[in-house]
C-alpha cells in the first residue's frame, strides 16, 4: 500500500501536468486512490497552500507554491546566472530557443531558456518539464557521455513512450538509438529531425569537465523550415564552445559543483550494485 507521502507526490505530479484542475473522482479513479484517502490529501495540501479548489465542490488545481519553491532553489544555486548571458549569446546568433537542462540522477530536466526568434514561428515548449531521453536531443548529448551499456538501462527504465506520441522519425528500438547515441558522440553534438516532434528539429551539446561526467546540456531546437541540418552543422563548433564555456563556470554553481563527486561515486560503485542484484 502507498504511503501519505507517496500518494501526495503522485498527486501534485498529476496536477502539475494539468494546469485547468481535476476533479476528485478523476484524481481518485486515475491514480488508484481510495476516494475518501483521495480527499484527505487533497484536504491536507489545500491546508498547507499547495492545492486549491477552484470552486466549491468542483476541481482540484496547484497554487504557485510549489513553482515558487522551485524557482527560488534555482535562484539560490547559481544556475540562471552563469548560464543566462551565454544562452542569449546563442539564442541570438542562432535565432532559435535555447535551453538548459541539469542532470539529476536519471532524469534530464529544462531549468532556464533563452528565446532567439524574433518573429514568426517560435518553438517554446514549457521549462521544468523532464526529457523523454530516447527522442530528445538533450536526451541523446547526455546519453553520449555515457558507457553504452549504462546509458541504454536509463532508457529501458525511462522507456521509448508511445511513438505516436512523438515525431515520426522517433527511435523506437535499442538498435536506432545505439546509432544516434555514436553518431553524437563523434560529432560531440546530437541532432534530431522531427523525432521530439512533426515538423521541429533540435541539436544539444553536453555540459562536462574532462574526465566528469556531464552535469547538464544546452540545446537549439527550432522549426525544420529554418534550423535544417545543415544550419545545425553551422552551429555545432559555437554550441560546443557555449557547453566548454558553461563546463568551466558550473563549479560556481552548488547544484552543478556538489553533482561530480556523487555522480563519479556512484559510476564507480554501479558495477558492485548491479553485481549484488
Amino acid at each position: 500500500m502507498s504511503s501519505s507521502l507517496e500518494r501526495s507526490f503522485q498527486v501534485l505530479e498529476y496536477l502539475a501536468a494539468r494546469p485547468q484542475g481535476q476533479s476528485l473522482s478523476a484524481l481518485s479513479d486515475e491514480l488508484r486512490i481510495p476516494r475518501g484517502a483521495c480527499h484527505r490529501l487533497l484536504t491536507d495540501l489545500v491546508q498547507f497552500g499547495y492545492v486549491r479548489q477552484m470552486r466549491e465542490h468542483g476541481e482540484y488545481a496547484l497554487t504557485t507554491k510549489l513553482a515558487a519553491l522551485g524557482l527560488n532553489y534555482l535562484s539560490g544555486s547559481g544556475i540562471v546566472d552563469i548560464a543566462q548571458p551565454l544562452m542569449d549569446r546563442m539564442a541570438e546568433r542562432s535565432g532559435e530557443l535555447v535551453r538548459l537542462a541539469i542532470v539529476d540522477g536519471e532524469r534530464l530536466t529544462f531549468v532556464a531558456k533563452a528565446q532567439g526568434a524574433k518573429s514568426g514561428l517560435r518553438y517554446d515548449p514549457d521549462t521544468g518539464t523532464d526529457v523523454r531521453l530516447s527522442c530528445s536531443a538533450a536526451g541523446h548529448a547526455w546519453l553520449s557521455t555515457l558507457a553504452e551499456n549504462e546509458a541504454l538501462e536509463i532508457v529501458v527504465r525511462q522507456g521509448f513512450g508511445n511513438p505516436a506520441e512523438f515525431g515520426p522519425n522517433a527511435p523506437t528500438s535499442v538498435k536506432q538509438l545505439v546509432k544516434l547515441l555514436q553518431d553524437a558522440r563523434k560529432r560531440g553534438f546530437s541532432m534530431i529531425v522531427e523525432m521530439f516532434a512533426p515538423g521541429m528539429t533540435a541539436m544539444a551539446a553536453p555540459i562536462q569537465r574532462a574526465g566528469e561526467p556531464a552535469v547538464g546540456v544546452i540545446t537549439i531546437a527550432g522549426p525544420l523550415i529554418r534550423l535544417t541540418e545543415a544550419r545545425m552543422l553551422q552551429l555545432g563548433p559555437a554550441l560546443k564552445e557555449v557547453a566548454a564555456e558553461l563546463a568551466l563556470a558550473s563549479a560556481a554553481s552548488p547544484i552543478l559543483a556538489r553533482r561530480t563527486p556523487a555522480t563519479l561515486a556512484d559510476t564507480a560503485t554501479a558495477p558492485a550494485r548491479r553485481s549484488r542484484r
